[in-house]
């Protein structure tokens, strides 16, 4: 997205509607298997010479991790094996699709995970490197609208008049003073991709903070630092709080300032034709690990130099065990479930998680009924609406949002993309997608859309509580066993995600192995046209 001096106020509302559609953290359970098969989980009856390392959690961060210890296999000729565990049935964790009508000759549509942007360069180096094709995300010309429970407090849809609209309403600077703040974010998570932070693993995420001088955008609320740096407390109070209500579920005056200005941050945007998911299958299939889906890792244990870890495969009242030099742990501490009581190790604090409810159907109604947001029948409605929390901030009994966003994301489509009819007239239907912390039933969905079709429920705890803090989980647990989700507190995206698993096995390498993700006399093949990439280049 460009700022010209005509689109800049207009960038408000279309920024935020780009921004709910980051891939940031909404897992689901949907099988996507390596070559359509489950590798059975056999152990040897004699341990192998070889060195192990195991990896539990096979999304954004634990098939990247296996990624990135296959690159260091492959550049120092490691003979390690590598096992990667995961409770569900599919590769991905975090991002996954789902065909309307469970019809696989219709479009996939993501989730929740539906893009990433041109900022994250490991998932668009990804695509690049294993032949993905991208989509672009096109604003097209759809309206948006910023919805507070009784009103639409302002709507756009990329004119000029809206761009008026947006500067009468929040001041000149406020647009470009917040650019500017996520453009300095932008630029500071960059280093993190060079080649001195990616040799020189962090083992603490608050003295990572200082480095990059986020200290105080951790251990404030995006209100309080918006205000800080005098940006228009409406424009933070309102738009600013759609972004975050609906990337992380959470208000702007509670959710810490790091990751309000990465609810911003959509300059960029694309997708993998197919679904985002498949960027972390090809991370699994191009590392070689031995992959055990539908296995839960009960416990591990320390033995002298090695770990235990004791697993049990679904379907299965049989604990098995296998022992490995290092264990990487890449999934949430307390969703998995894992003991630990029996290591040394720090205790990792609670992190609990927003609840989250996410609604896919399917609608012959091009936009959401008048009616249902109180306007006449001769009036339109945004086709993608976001919400604030503002009015109910300013009086406690104005009846907050029922939802945290809802967004059309176009007709539903063919594999060979032409507009499906799919409606029990034979006709053509869009598919809608709703976030909301409560679950809505289908006499309010028929009440917001009138006549509905497919519909498509999951809750699940979607992203972690991110108030402001000083403090954040290890990272090292104790030798040999690192906890890559330390990170979420700090940032919890997808992107992020590979970042830190990248960090936790350049860690384990020069700790267990003397050796590394890149070799230090490795030039490594370039392509001059892309950027330097720590990990993918060297």
């Amino acid at each position: 997205m460009h700022f010209s001096t005509t689109l800049l106020a207009t960038y408000g509302l279309l920024q935020v509607a780009a921004a709910f559609r980051l891939p940031f953290r909404l897992p689901w359970a949907h099988a996507h298997l390596n070559d359509g098969e489950q590798v059975p989980l056999a152990l040897p009856t004699e341990e192998s010479a070889v060195p192990r390392i195991a990896i539990v959690g096979a999304g954004a961060a634990g098939s990247s991790a296996a990624f990135w210890i296959g690159k260091a296999k492959e550049r120092y000729g490691l003979d390690v094996e590598v096992d990667l565990f995961d409770s569900n049935g599919y590769i991905g964790g975090r991002s996954t699709t789902v065909h309307p009508y469970e019809n696989p000759e219709l479009q996939p549509i993501e989730l929740g995970a539906s893009i990433f942007v041109e900022a994250n360069l490991n998932l668009w180096r990804a695509t690049e490197e294993f032949g993905l094709y991208r989509s672009d995300w096109d604003e097209g010309e759809d309206t948006t609208g910023l919805w507070d429970g009784s009103q639409f407090v302002i709507t756009t849809s990329g004119g000029w008049w809206d761009a008026v609209k947006v500067v009468w309403r929040y001041g000149f600077f406020a647009v470009s003073r917040t650019k500017a703040l996520v453009q300095s974010m932008i630029t500071d998570i960059s280093n993190l991709y060079g080649q001195d932070m990616g040799s020189k693993p962090f083992t603490n995420i608050t003295t990572l903070a200082t480095e990059l001088n986020w200290t105080d955008a951790v251990g404030q609320t995006t209100t309080e630092f918006f205000d800080e740096k005098g940006i228009n407390h409406k424009w933070t109070a309102e738009m600013v709080d759609a972004a975050t209500r609906v990337n992380y579920g959470q208000d702007a005056d509670a959710i810490h300032a790091l990751e309000g200005m990465c609810s911003l941050a959509a300059t960029g945007a694309s997708q993998v034709i197919g679904g985002n998911w498949q960027i972390f299958d090809n991370f699994v299939k191009r590392s070689n690990s031995n992959v055990y889906l539908n296995t839960t890792v009960k416990s591990i244990l320390k033995n002298e130099d090695h770990y235990t870890l004791r697993a049990q495969t679904h379907g299965s009242s049989h604990l098995i065990e296998r022992t490995y030099r290092a264990v990487i742990i890449a999934a949430p501490f307390y969703s998995s479930s894992i003991d630990l009581s029996l290591i040394s190790a720090p205790v990792i604090p609670p992190q609990p998680y927003v609840h989250l409810h996410v609604t896919l159907l399917s609608t012959p109604n091009a936009h959401p009924r008048t009616r249902f947001f109180g306007l006449k029948d001769s009036d339109s409605v945004p086709t993608t609406i976001l919400t604030t929390s503002e009015a109910v901030r300013q009086n406690p009994d104005a009846p907050p949002p029922e939802f945290n966003s809802i967004s059309y994301h176009g007709k539903i489509l063919t594999l060979d993309g032409l507009p499906a009819n799919t409606s029990t007239d034979g006709g053509e239907e869009w598919s809608v997608k709703i976030f909301s912390k409560q679950r809505l039933e289908d006499s309010w969905l028929r009440r917001a859309f009138g006549k509905i079709g497919w519909v498509y429920r999951k809750e699940w705890d979607a992203y972690p509580v991110l108030p402001p803090a000083s403090k954040f989980p290890p990272i090292k647990l104790e030798q040999g066993l690192y906890y890559v989700n330390a990170f979420e507190p700090f940032i919890s995206t997808m992107e992020t995600e590979t970042i830190a698993a990248r960090n936790v096995v350049e860690l384990l390498m020069q700790e267990e192995f003397d050796a590394s993700i890149c070799k230090s006399d490795d030039t490594g093949p370039k392509n001059d046209n892309t950027t330097f990439v720590y990990g993918w280049d060297c």
